[in-house]
């Protein structure tokens, strides 16, 4: 995923879909093509706010997208360009995955 640092997001509520994956070590210049290829098309879905993603060695990542609504999630979900990436990686990539959709009530920043 191409983007770094800190997703700029307004004060809440909006909603934060989770994905923590487990890759299985397979395919990784195809992955990181598909990957940079989703976070593309996902910046210019409707309510899509940022998005911050980290990836250990082990394989283990996390990835919070922002939106403001459950709708445009759902919409997000459905994309037909999505959802054949998101079946590609159960088939090729994945070791094992979750998808938490959160409710964001709070939010506040530092130092």
């Amino acid at each position: 995923m191409s983007g770094t640092g800190f997703a700029k997001t307004p004060p809440p509520p909006y909603y934060a879909v989770i994905f923590t994956s487990q890759r299985n070590g397979s395919g990784e210049a195809d992955y990181a093509a598909a990957a940079d290829a989703m976070f593309e098309l996902v910046q210019q879905q409707p309510g899509f706010l940022g998005a911050e993603s980290a990836r250990g060695a082990d394989g283990l990542g996390i990835t919070v997208a922002y939106f403001d609504s459950e709708e445009n999630i759902r919409r997000w979900r459905n994309h037909t360009e999505h959802a054949a990436t998101r079946e590609r990686g159960k088939r090729e990539w994945y070791e094992h995955f979750e998808v938490r959709v959160a409710k964001v009530e709070r939010a506040y920043s530092g130092p």
